[in-house]
């Protein structure tokens, strides 16, 4: 299976990321997950009656997750990885982190994963406790977390497009 190259987990509201990322991320589903395998598995979770009502007539007040679902499957087909809908964010921790290195006056070019590691490996963590803007326990999870990012993304992805805003 070919992954798709546009970022189509932007077009998916965090609600089905969240489910889509419990599905591929359960042991116990069949890999890889697909569309196809989690909207079978969210129509198995609704009522006899409901599933019945949108067999008959397909309509539905609100857009559902199975309407999301079916859209998706409608444009990118049944087959399609789930794990390319996930949307993707740093933690809070790692977001302060990006955010300081964005904001870094000395860099000409905005930072990729790659550059955020270094300045983590540079001390940035322990920098960023001894300011007070993390926590003992969030400056040591930060290294863990970019290079986990790094393994799925790659090295020269944009850092800014993985901060999380609360």
């Amino acid at each position: 299976m070919t992954r798709n190259s546009i970022d189509i987990a932007s077009r998916v509201s965090p609600a089905l990321s969240a489910l889509l990322n419990s599905r591929v991320n359960n042991p116990e589903c069949e890999q890889p997950v697909t569309l196809k395998a989690v909207r079978r598995f969210l129509a198995d979770l609704l009522p006899a009656d409901f599933k019945e009502a949108e067999r008959l007539h397909r309509i539905d007040v609100s857009e559902s997750l199975l309407d999301e679902l079916d859209t998706l499957i409608e444009e990118f087909g049944a087959a399609a990885l789930a794990v390319d809908f996930i949307q993707t964010s740093a933690s809070e921790p790692l977001s302060r982190a990006i955010e300081t290195v964005v904001n870094d006056e000395n860099r000409e070019n905005p930072p990729t994963l790659a550059a955020v590691r270094d300045a983590i490996l540079d001390g940035l963590g322990a920098r960023l406790v001894g300011d007070g803007t993390l926590e003992d326990d969030e400056g040591e999870t930060l290294l863990s977390e970019i290079e986990a990012l790094i393994e799925q993304f790659g090295a020269d992805t944009l850092a800014e497009d993985f901060l999380r805003y609360e």
